[in-house]
């Protein structure tokens, strides 16, 4: 399966890949599994969006932050040890910023899961957990991490 050809099929490009904004490596393999660390939705160095989801943030903004999240990830892991070796998205685990009566955390991330499945198809599907917190790093909306299986 061809990623890149895929997300041409589908208009999208990559990003560069974000760096850390901390101590930490944005990826790392062991053995057979990739894991990525919090990816927050940045386009072009700056936060698509900032806020609260269900406040400031709509579930419509929050889920495009989710889609170029995945991109992020997507282009770290091109950059790490390149998109043709992904064999499987194995977890994703979302964070969102969320307003205090917000419940709908599953829904933004399902704008991610929907984009990892078109773009691997059964192999974009994964286990996830969909978590709001009060607060993300730079008042992100969205921070998702991943682990994916990598090909042998």
């Amino acid at each position: 399966m061809d990623i890149s050809k895929k997300l041409q099929e589908l208009g999208l490009t990559l990003p560069e890949p974000i760096r850390p904004v901390g101590s930490y490596v944005p990826a790392i393999t062991s053995e057979n599994l990739l894991y990525l660390s919090g990816i927050l939705p940045f386009k072009k160095g700056k936060l698509l969006y900032t806020g609260r989801v269900g406040g400031a943030v709509s579930v419509q903004q929050a889920q495009e932050a989710s889609k170029l999240t995945v991109l992020n990830a997507l282009a770290i892991i091109k950059e790490s040890i390149g998109l043709e070796r992904i064999k499987q998205c194995i977890r994703m685990n979302g964070y969102i910023a969320s307003e205090e009566n917000f419940y709908d955390q599953p829904a933004v991330l399902n704008a991610a899961s929907d984009l990892l499945k078109t773009l691997f198809g059964d192999a974009g599907v994964h286990t996830r957990t969909a978590i709001g917190v009060y607060a993300l790093p730079l008042n992100s909306p969205v921070e998702i991490d991943f682990i994916f299986e990598i090909k042998g």
